[in-house]
């Protein structure tokens, strides 16, 4: 994504720019990548939050919270199939991609998720119905048909604490300049939600904070040459902007949700441009 990549480089430069119990509790650290707690996962399954160019001299930090498909090992399947385990209910397809790309671009650092949102999506709190959701899109999740808040509990410490705990320990460790910190998560939607078409192509999404959004929508609009808008395909009401308002908005930050339409950044093609 060259273009957006140049548009949100000069946005930056130009400065136009579980409940309380679980919140709390310790997660280890395990380098570049972090050990999920115990009882979800086990060792085959492998870390869920991995962390790139931890020492990107970039202000930007990326996030890709929909990064991955993995599913536990003791979950099997989840009662899908494995055409829905590679589609778009279960990961954001392309946005890892493109995440690496910007990292590069922008000699940033990456945290992505490695586990399937189906599992546990990290852009939900865990008070959050949708955090581990019945439904997705129009497709039932046989796995996590009415579970209850013990089993929700134990996803939550397995992905989501270790995955928000790892960006905190990120901007604590950088306390002398995380005031200068700036927040991206990226994202990717299908064309098509519903039976509905989507016709924007880039949507650029931002909480109670707008001023990074607003640089950027302002210099997408006479360069990038894509159909761009504030708030779409989603917006806050939706309830998108968890990661934004946890590490972001809390802090000050400079902040924005990047969503890239995915057919767009279906092939290395799509991805450079």
């Amino acid at each position: 994504m060259d273009k957006l990549n140049r548009s949100f480089q000069s946005s930056i430069d130009n400065s136009c720019f579980l409940k309380n119990y679980l919140h709390n509790q310790s997660a280890e650290n395990a380098g570049e990548q972090m050990l999920g707690k115990p009882g979800l996962l086990s060792a085959r399954d492998g870390a869920p939050v991995v962390v790139e160019r931890a020492s990107g001299q970039s202000r930007v930090i990326l996030i890709c919270e929909h990064a991955g498909r993995a599913i536990p090992e003791v979950l099997g399947d989840m009662g899908l199939s494995a055409a829905l385990l590679e589609s778009h209910i279960a990961w954001d397809p392309g946005a890892l991609a493109v995440s690496r790309l910007l990292s590069t671009a922008l000699d940033s650092m990456l945290v992505h998720q490695r586990f399937s949102r189906l599992v546990y999506d990290c852009n939900r709190p865990p008070e959050a119905s949708d955090s581990t959701p019945e439904i997705s899109e129009v497709f039932a999740v046989p796995a996590n048909r009415g579970l209850g808040p013990v089993a929700k509990a134990e996803r939550a410490e397995a992905l989501y604490l270790p995955f928000h705990e790892r960006i905190d320990q990120l901007l604590d460790e950088t306390a002398h300049t995380a005031r200068n910190a700036v927040i991206v998560t990226i994202h990717s939607f299908t064309p098509v939600f519903k039976g509905q078409k989507r016709d924007v192509e880039i949507g650029i999404l931002h909480d109670s904070d707008r001023r990074l959004a607003d640089c950027m929508l302002k210099k997408a609009s006479a360069a990038s040459g894509y159909d761009v808008r504030r708030n779409e395909p989603y917006a806050p009401v939706d309830g998108v902007t968890h990661t934004l308002r946890r590490h972001a908005l809390q802090r000050g930050l400079l902040n924005v949700m990047i969503e890239v339409r995915n057919d767009l950044i279906a092939d290395a093609v799509g991805q450079g441009r």
